[in-house]
């Protein structure tokens, strides 16, 4: 379960960094609610599921889930770079957290 908690957590903080972007410096109302409340959720769902893992392994596939879906979003939603070597590193990314998970003894 704690892992649900956690791939949910990273889901979360996607959605309030986009969030962030969408707030343009907190100064838009519904954005920065939204912002807000994604961070809250997650950070929740992060403690969640660090109460049985460890806390290097959550965190990085906390923040591998935020970069990988952030970097998604941005490509989708701002026109962002997508060229390989960014994708490479992503893919990398994406390979550490399928690892990490791999190698949990939990």
């Amino acid at each position: 379960m704690e892992w649900i908690y956690l791939v949910v957590a990273g889901m979360f903080e996607t959605g309030w960094a986009v969030g962030m972007k969408y707030s343009e410096g907190m100064t838009r109302f519904y954005p920065t609610v939204f912002m807000v409340m994604c961070l809250v959720i997650s950070m929740l769902l992060l403690e969640r599921s660090l109460r049985v893992l460890p806390i290097g392994t959550g965190y990085a596939v906390w923040t591998g889930i935020g970069i990988i879906g952030t970097t998604i979003l941005g490509i989708y939603l701002f026109n962002e770079s997508a060229d390989v070597l960014r994708i490479l590193c992503i893919v990398m990314i994406a390979a550490g957290i399928i690892g990490l998970k791999i190698l949990s003894v939990n």
